[in-house]
């Protein structure tokens, strides 16, 4: 079945199409997706001009009105980014502060626009602080509207204060492969069950 679609907002600070951590894991989760019967696509927040702002859209030149057009085609969400002194990155912050528009946006049963939707996340970095991040982000994921399976969030840290990034890694580690797999399986269970059963109308 190709029913569902995702879509994957890479938080990475690299602007352009250079090697990416948080763009190569995010890769993987859609590669694991689409095993599923989930097609997507990987958008680089940096790439685009987004601006800062809690709306839909903070007027001309704004990128983020077309990135949230395909976020509400999509039935499953990502968040790929990597660590940075010990915590999302910027960028995944700003993002994440553009979806509190969400919270204004009701059906006509005052369900809000990202009910039908499911959240995942993809963590990347060379110290601490995977675990503190995917609780921030999932944290507001849930706060504005979206649903998260089990197991979540896939990562990989390295050791601290190292060199390598996963980007250099020859190979997946079998953890975050296996990791990546498990989340891929149950977003898109999740996201069948939602469709075929709505929440209920509010209050």
């Amino acid at each position: 079945m190709s029913d569902l679609k995702a879509l994957g907002l890479v938080c990475t600070l690299k602007r352009g199409g250079g090697p990416s951590s948080s763009a190569l894991l995010g890769q993987q989760v859609l590669d694991a997706l689409a095993e599923h019967g989930c097609k997507g696509e990987l958008i680089r927040v940096a790439d685009r001009q987004v601006a800062f702002g809690v709306s839909k859209d903070e007027g001309d030149g704004d990128d983020w009105p077309a990135i949230r057009e395909k976020m509400l085609e999509a039935d499953i969400l990502l968040i790929a980014t990597p660590i940075w002194m010990g915590q999302p990155s910027s960028v995944c912050k700003m993002a994440l502060e553009r979806l509190d528009a969400e919270l204004g946006e009701t059906d006509d049963e005052g369900r809000l626009s990202t009910y039908p939707k499911v959240a995942v996340m993809a963590i990347v970095g060379n110290e601490d602080g995977a675990h503190h991040s995917v609780a921030e982000i999932s944290q507001a994921l849930n706060d504005t509207g979206f649903t998260l399976p089990a197991n979540a969030a896939t990562y990989w840290v390295g050791e601290a204060m190292a060199s390598t990034d996963y980007n250099d890694l020859g190979s997946t580690p079998e953890k975050t492969a296996g990791t990546t797999k498990t989340l891929a399986t149950n977003a898109v269970h999740l996201a069948r069950l939602l469709k075929d059963a709505p929440y209920p109308a509010a209050g």
